[in-house]
C-alpha cells in the first residue's frame, strides 16, 4: 500500500502552495497538507510522521479563501474498465431480486458485458452499475424477444414472462398488469423478478422497476432482505431524486438499515458527481460505525477521479491506515488517473504495483493501459499491450476483440481492424458489431462501418435505439447530416425509442454540420416533453460552441437548463461559461461568487480566465482616471 500511496504523490503535487492554516484540512480522516479547502478538520494536530492526526468528519466551511491555485480537476469519460469477482463489493446496493438464482442464472459468456453506454462513448468506472448487467449470451436472448431458446425452468415456465407483461402494459402504471397477472394464476417467484429487473434496469427503464418492487412489498409477494431494500432505495434516487430516497431511508426497518443500505445512498452520489453529499454520506457511515470496506474508498476515488484528483492520495492514506487492501478496481481508477493526467511514468508504475501485489491485470485494465498510450503517442508500447491482450490467439480469447477493435482504431491501424473483424464476421455477438462500427467511423471508413450494421439489421433481432446511435454518431464524426437524418427517420419507422442517447447524437450530428440553433433546439425539445434528462455531454457540446462564438446570452441559457436538468454545477461548466464572456470580451459580474456557492474551485487555467473578465482588474488606463 506505501508503494501505491507513493506512486500517488504527484496528484497531490499538483496542487501550488497556498499558506498555512491552523485548522488542518482534509477529505477524509487522513493527514494532509495544509491548504484553505471546502473540507476541513477542525480538531487539533497531534504528531505524527506525516503530520496530523486525522478527524472521524468531514467538515464543509463556509469561509473560503480564494487565493490560491488547485490542481487539475477534469472531468472525463474515459475507462472503460470492468472489475473482476475479486471485488465482493460489487453487488452492493442491488437485490437478490435481480440476481438470477444458480438455477435460473444466466449462461456465462467469455466477454465481459458493457455499461450502458460504454459502446458509444467510454464511461466512467462503476462498481455499482457493474452488477445490474446481464452477460452477453444474455443480452443477445433478450434484444431478440422471441427467440426459442430464451432461458425456461422446468417447473416455472418462461421467466422472461413476467417481464414482457409489465413491458407490453399501456400506460404509466403496471399494477393493474401485475394485479391481473396473479389473477390469471400465474405465480411470483425471485426468478421471475430478478430477470425482469435485469431487464429494466438495463433498458433504464427506472420508473417500471420501482413500481415493481413497491407493489411485491405491498402485496408480501416477495420477502425483503436488506438487498431489497437498497435496491428500493436506489430507484427512488434515480426516479425521485436524493431527497426522497434520504427519506425512504427512515422507512426501512432498523433491523434492515445496514451498511449496504448507505452504500447503495453514497454510490448514487458519485454517480450524479454530488461531491458534498457524497461525502455526508461517508460521514454518517463513521459515525454509525460502518467498517471502512474496499468499496466505499472506490466509490470516493472514483468520485475524485472526475472532480479533484488532489484527493485521491487522501483516499489512499485512509486506506492504508484502515487497512483495507486495495482491489482489481481501485488499481483500473488509479491508472485511469494517471493516463488523464498524462503521467505515463506513474500509470506504469501503479501498473507494476498492481502486479507485484500478486493482482493480474484484467482485460479491460490492460485496455486502458493501451487507450492512454495510444493518446499518448506511444504506439509501440499501445501495440505490445494489445498483443499480450490477444494471448497469441485471437480465436480462442474471443472476449478481447470488442476491446481491442477501437483501440487499434485508436492507433489508426486500419490492417488490424479488419483482421480482429474478421475474426468475428462470420458469427458476431451484438457488441463486437458495435465496437466494428464505432471503430470503422474512427478510421472514417464509412462504408465499412455500414457493412457491420447492414448485418445487425439482418440479423432478424430488434435492434435499440443503442445499436442505432453507435451508427448515428459516426454519421455525425464525419458531418453526414443527411445520412443522419434518414437514420433518425429509420429508428421512428422501426417504433425505436428515442432515448438520451440519440439525443446526444443528434445533438452532436447538426453540431459538426453548423447547425447549433437547431441542435439546441432538438434538446430543449427533448429535455420538455421526455421523462428522461439528456445527457451532460449533450448540453456541454452546445454551451462549448455558443462560448466559441462568444454567446454570452445563449451559453448562460444552457448553464441554466443544466441546472434544471438537475446536474450540479461543475468546473467545466464554468470554465465553458467564462470562455464565453472571454470571446466576447465582457466583464462577468460575480462570476467568482456564484463559483463560492456551487462549492466549485478554480484550477490554474480557471483562475487565468477569471482575471481575464474581471470587470474591477487594474489597467494602465484605469489608473491614469483613477
Amino acid at each position: 500500500m506505501w508503494a501505491l500511496r507513493r506512486a500517488s504523490l504527484p496528484l497531490r503535487n499538483q496542487a501550488f502552495n497556498i499558506g498555512t492554516s491552523r485548522a488542518c484540512c482534509a477529505n477524509l480522516e487522513l493527514p494532509i497538507t495544509d491548504r484553505h479547502e471546502d473540507v476541513c478538520f477542525l480538531e487539533s494536530c497531534k504528531s505524527l510522521p506525516d503530520g496530523c492526526l486525522p478527524s472521524k468528519r468531514l467538515y464543509h466551511t463556509t469561509h473560503v479563501s480564494w487565493n490560491f491555485f488547485t490542481g487539475t480537476r477534469s472531468l472525463s469519460s474515459q475507462a472503460g474498465a470492468k472489475s473482476t469477482g475479486e471485488e465482493d463489493d460489487l453487488e452492493d446496493g442491488f437485490s437478490e431480486l435481480e440476481t438470477p438464482s444458480s438455477a435460473e442464472a444466466i449462461p456465462e459468456s467469455s466477454a465481459k458485458d458493457e455499461n450502458e453506454d460504454e459502446l458509444i462513448s467510454e464511461p466512467e468506472l462503476s462498481e455499482v452499475e457493474e452488477d445490474v448487467k446481464p452477460s452477453q449470451h444474455e443480452m443477445e436472448l433478450s434484444e431478440t424477444e422471441t427467440d426459442p431458446s430464451e432461458k425456461r425452468s422446468p417447473k416455472k415456465g418462461n421467466t422472461l414472462a413476467l417481464y414482457k407483461a409489465i413491458l407490453s402494459c399501456p400506460g404509466t402504471s403496471i399494477h393493474g398488469a401485475l394485479d391481473k397477472w396473479v389473477e390469471e394464476g400465474n405465480e411470483i417467484d425471485r426468478a421471475e423478478v430478478s430477470m425482469a429487473m435485469l431487464n429494466f434496469r438495463r433498458r433504464q427503464m427506472y420508473g417500471r422497476a420501482l413500481q415493481l418492487s413497491e407493489w411485491l412489498e405491498e402485496h408480501k409477494k416477495i420477502e425483503f432482505n436488506e438487498r431489497d431494500y437498497a435496491s428500493r432505495l436506489d430507484l427512488i434516487a434515480k426516479v425521485r431524486g436524493l431527497q426522497k430516497a434520504e427519506n425512504y431511508i427512515e422507512k426501512i426497518p432498523k433491523s434492515f438499515r445496514s451498511e449496504v443500505i448507505y452504500r447503495t445512498l453514497l454510490a448514487y452520489c458519485v454517480s450524479t458527481g454530488n461531491m458534498k453529499k457524497a461525502e455526508e454520506v461517508f460521514n454518517k457511515m463513521k459515525d454509525l460505525e460502518f467498517p471502512v470496506t474496499a468499496f466505499t474508498c472506490n466509490q470516493l476515488l472514483l468520485l475524485y477521479k472526475r472532480l479533484d484528483k488532489k484527493k485521491i492520495a487522501d483516499v489512499l492514506l485512509l486506506m492504508e491506515k484502515e487497512d483495507v487492501k486495495p482491489t482489481t478496481f481501485t488499481y483500473k481508477v488509479l491508472i485511469d488517473t494517471k493516463g488523464q493526467s498524462n503521467d505515463i511514468t506513474g500509470m506504469e508504475q501503479v501498473y507494476e504495483t498492481m502486479k507485484a501485489e500478486g493482482i493480474e491485470p484484467d482485460l479491460s485494465t490492460k485496455a486502458t493501459l493501451a487507450r492512454h498510450y495510444a493518446a499518448s503517442g506511444l504506439k509501440e508500447k499501445a501495440q505490445a499491450v494489445l498483443k499480450d491482450m490477444e494471448s497469441g490467439n485471437l480465436k480462442q480469447n474471443r472476449w478481447a476483440c470488442q476491446s481491442l477493435l477501437p483501440l487499434y482504431a485508436e492507433l489508426g491501424d486500419a490492417n488490424e481492424v479488419g483482421r480482429v473483424w474478421k475474426v468475428c464476421e462470420s458469427n458476431p455477438l451484438f457488441v463486437e458489431c458495435l465496437a466494428a462500427i464505432e471503430a470503422w467511423g474512427k478510421l472514417n471508413k464509412i462504408e465499412e462501418a455500414e457493412a457491420v450494421f447492414d448485418k445487425l439489421l439482418k440479423s432478424g433481432k430488434k435492434l435499440s435505439s443503442k445499436h442505432y446511435s453507435v451508427m448515428l454518431k459516426v454519421y455525425a464524426n464525419n458531418k453526414m447530416l443527411d445520412k443522419g437524418k434518414d437514420l433518425v427517420k429509420r429508428m421512428a419507422d422501426d417504433n425505436c425509442e428515442i432515448g438520451p442517447l440519440t439525443w446526444d447524437a443528434l445533438v452532436k450530428l447538426y453540431v459538426e454540420a453548423g447547425e447549433v440553433e437547431k441542435a439546441d433546439s432538438i434538446l430543449q425539445k427533448a429535455a420538455q416533453n421526455n421523462r428522461k434528462k439528456p445527457m451532460f455531454t449533450s448540453y456541454m457540446t452546445i454551451m462549448e460552441q455558443y462560448s466559441k462564438r462568444g454567446d454570452v446570452h445563449n451559453a448562460e441559457k444552457i448553464f441554466y437548463r443544466m441546472r434544471q436538468a438537475g446536474y450540479t454545477a461543475r468546473l467545466r461548466q464554468f470554465h465553458s461559461l467564462i470562455q464565453a464572456y472571454i470571446n466576447a470580451k465582457a466583464p462577468a459580474y460575480g462570476i467568482w461568487e456564484r463559483m463560492k456557492a456551487d462549492n466549485i474551485f478554480p484550477n490554474k487555467s480557471a483562475l487565468v480566465q477569471l482575471a481575464q473578465v474581471d470587470p474591477f482588474k487594474k489597467t494602465a488606463v484605469s489608473d491614469l482616471l483613477d
